[in-house]
């Protein structure tokens, strides 16, 4: 049996090493939730507004995507213990994301809260990148 034990051990605080996670993905994704409902907002054309109403929920959903994303594969139990807003803060953020804000609002400010959760969530991600 001792043949196949590892003759060395490493760990890693997310799945890969890092390089792989960035929550400039989710960031990305939020803006463009804005920048539709911005548009929708200006817009009286009922079909230009369906469309921006589809586009919107598919990119909010890609926001909760990459925030679970962040959350599930990236941070790990010390973090928690380090940063113990962070659940909350992921917990505002995906909630943002979904059907109490990108995805069932068309209100430009609802989209810049989530932008602002994901900013907080972004500040904690690189103060752990910086300590690994």
């Amino acid at each position: 049996m001792s043949l196949f034990r590892p003759k060395t051990v490493v760990s890693a605080h997310c799945d890969l090493p890092c390089g792989v996670y960035d929550p400039a993905q989710a960031r990305i994704e939020a803006e463009s939730v804005k920048a539709i409902m911005e548009k929708y907002q200006a817009n009286e054309d009922p079909v230009f507004r369906t469309r921006a109403l589809l586009i919107k929920e598919q990119r909010a959903e890609l926001v909760k995507h990459h925030l679970w994303v962040l959350w599930t594969d990236y941070f790990k139990p010390a973090a928690l213990e380090k940063y113990p807003t962070l659940h909350d803060l992921f917990w505002q953020a995906t909630k943002a994301a979904g059907a109490a804000g990108g995805k069932g609002e068309v209100d430009p400010a609802k989209a810049q809260k989530l932008l602002d959760l994901i900013d907080q969530i972004s500040e904690i991600f690189w103060e752990t990148k910086k300590a690994a």
